[in-house]
């Protein structure tokens, strides 16, 4: 079983930034697809960008591209996002995914495991 805790949320100003962290406890070996998703209020769950854990690709979507950067620290079992020059239109709860069954483009299964989230609003 595979847990997944987020952490590094807060209210900012746009402009701002802010860094996420996930650490992720359990059998993690599997999982070679890891990342970041957002959901805003009213709408679908968003991929943001995710990594193979092997480090050899990383994804964004078109919207974060340039500002955003995923990054992991395999020694600690943990992913991050460090986000710049954030937007209103980042305002979201954003969620911690392993075990994601590609990571190219925006896709899920009933065997993503998930973090409960942490809220990150943009004012």
């Amino acid at each position: 079983h595979v847990q997944l805790v987020e952490s590094g949320g807060g209210s900012v100003q746009a402009g701002g930034s802010l860094r996420l962290s996930c650490a992720a406890s359990g059998d993690t070996r599997s999982s070679y697809c890891m990342g970041w998703w957002r959901q805003a209020p009213g709408k679908e769950r968003e991929r943001v960008a995710s990594m193979f854990t092997s480090g050899r690709a990383i994804y964004y979507a078109d919207s974060v591209k340039g500002r955003f950067t995923i990054s992991q620290d395999r020694s600690k079992n943990t992913l991050f996002l460090q986000m710049n020059v954030l937007k209103p239109e980042d305002t979201a709860m954003y969620y911690c995914a392993a075990n994601l069954p590609v990571c190219d483009i925006q896709a899920v299964t009933k065997h993503v495991h998930w973090g409960q989230g942490t809220q990150v609003t943009v004012s």
